[in-house]
């Protein structure tokens, strides 16, 4: 895992938390408890129950570490940025050169799309690093999957506010 800081709102970080607590305490420990019951009974081979409470301890143990490295690298807040200049946090909407149409976005991290109420980018998708660091009035262009480019212009920028 990298060290990339992720920018997250105090209702984000305390979400991720909660979820942490409650992945290590109690999940973590049905988990086991049905892993034992299973093995008490008999032959693990082909004891359907427990693989799948093993594959389940799996899943939850690599959802445990990717979120404690998650909240050590957390920020809380938004990153310093100028009021027009696109930044993790904010609400921004760019109109799409070519096709004339525009679209309105917040970008963050995926962990606050959870509670958002507008589309969420996340900063490392293809139009959510074309526009990091862009000013209102600026254009920029990314690659969309066919290969092809785009190319938007920032229209607005502003702080989200739920």
């Amino acid at each position: 895992m990298t060290n990339e800081v992720t920018w997250l709102s105090q209702e984000g970080y305390d979400a991720l938390a909660q979820e942490l607590a409650e992945r290590s305490g109690p999940r973590r420990t049905e988990i086991t408890k049905r892993i034992e019951a299973a093995r008490e009974e008999g032959d693990l081979k082909e004891n359907g129950g427990y693989h799948a409470a093993k594959e389940e301890q799996g899943k939850n143990e690599a959802r445990i570490r990717v979120l404690k490295h998650m909240l050590e690298n957390a920020q809380v807040g938004t990153p310093d940025a100028h009021d027009d200049e696109v930044a993790h946090g904010r609400v921004v909407t760019v109109r799409f050169v070519d096709l004339g149409d525009e679209e309105t976005f917040l970008l963050a991290s995926r962990e606050e799309a959870v509670h958002a109420t507008i589309e969420v980018y996340s900063p490392t998708s293809p139009l959510g690093q074309a526009v990091l660091g862009k000013r209102v009035g600026e254009s920029t262009t990314y690659a969309l999957a066919n290969g092809k480019s785009i190319a938007v212009e920032i229209v607005t920028v502003a702080l989200y506010e739920r």
